[in-house]
């Protein structure tokens, strides 16, 4: 079983910085991608960025040319830098991971979420 921790969210002022980060445990055979998701209560689950197995990075509209997301591929952990986050940036933040394993085969995982609240 793979299990992802989130951590960094909190509280942020706008303008500053954030960086989340999310951490894999358990016996990972292959990586596939990970990244976040960021929902916001009556809102659709939004792409935020996500780093795939060949390398390719894809950002989400609301957060292109502000954030980085980059993979520590030995420990299979995964940063998200956003800078100048303003407050439509607030939700939660989940972390996913598309990863097999040799028990379960090929599947998606998430974390739970950290809060992220952008606010002076």
């Amino acid at each position: 079983q793979v299990q992802l921790v989130e951590s960094g969210g909190g509280l942020v002022q706008p303008g500053g910085s954030l960086k989340l980060s999310c951490a894999t445990s358990g016996s990972i055979f292959r990586f596939y991608g990970m990244g976040w998701y960021r929902q916001v209560p009556g809102n659709q689950r939004e792409a935020v960025a996500a780093i795939f197995e060949d390398g390719t990075i894809i950002y989400g509209d609301s957060v292109k040319g502000r954030s980085t997301i980059s993979r520590d591929s030995a420990k299979n952990m995964v940063e998200l830098q956003l800078n100048s986050p303003e407050p439509d940036d607030t939700g939660v933040y989940l972390c996913f991971a598309d990863v097999s394993t040799v028990q379960n085969g090929r599947r998606q995982y998430w974390g739970q979420g950290t809060q992220v609240t952008v606010s002076s």
